[in-house]
């Protein structure tokens, strides 16, 4: 299976509404090479300041992005290129992540290779030590700077980690 740990970045709380304005993939398996990063161009008039503070641009800056349409068939490619079956998706925070991925690939694509469903990280490790308070955070080796490409891949630090220290059964 290809486990494919995703971290988006939008500018609200809900596609549509408002646009997620980039992205970043990592194929989960040793070394972390494969890597996927998008920046969208918004598609909606709303959005708030606060949250494109948090990953450091401005609305300006955003507009010169690229053609969602073009990030969503080229991240499709990348899929098909890097997982030798159907890709899994899995992220830190699923339920936020998932919906922004899943309505972009339906709405300018037509189709979510990952299929119907999403995986959270949170919730495996709270179930692989058994226990709903602790959290996996201090697994990751790369700083959670709010770029998605090393929030990604520092979540799928973790995932490893969680596969080869700690007896997670997982076939990558």
């Amino acid at each position: 299976m290809a486990y494919i740990m995703v971290d988006i970045e939008s500018d609200g709380p809900i596609p549509g509404d408002y646009s997620m304005i980039s992205f970043g993939a990592v194929l989960v398996q040793d070394g972390l090479k494969e890597t996927f990063y998008g920046q969208l161009k918004p598609i909606s008039e709303n959005y708030i300041p606060e949250a494109l503070a948090v990953f450091g641009h401005t609305r300006e800056e955003t507009l010169n992005f690229d053609d969602p349409a073009k990030v969503m068939n080229d991240f499709a490619a990348w899929l098909k290129r890097v997982c030798r079956d159907k890709p899994h998706f899995i992220s830190d925070n699923n339920g936020f992540d998932w919906m922004f991925v899943c309505w972009y690939f339906h709405h300018f694509t037509g189709n979510n290779p990952f299929g119907f469903s999403s995986q959270n990280l949170g919730s495996l490790y709270k179930g692989m030590v058994n226990d709903m308070f602790q959290n996996f955070k201090h697994l990751r080796r790369t700083s959670h700077t709010h770029h998605p490409v090393d929030d990604a891949k520092g979540n799928a630090e973790a995932l490893l980690i969680l596969k080869y220290e700690h007896g997670l059964k997982i076939k990558l």
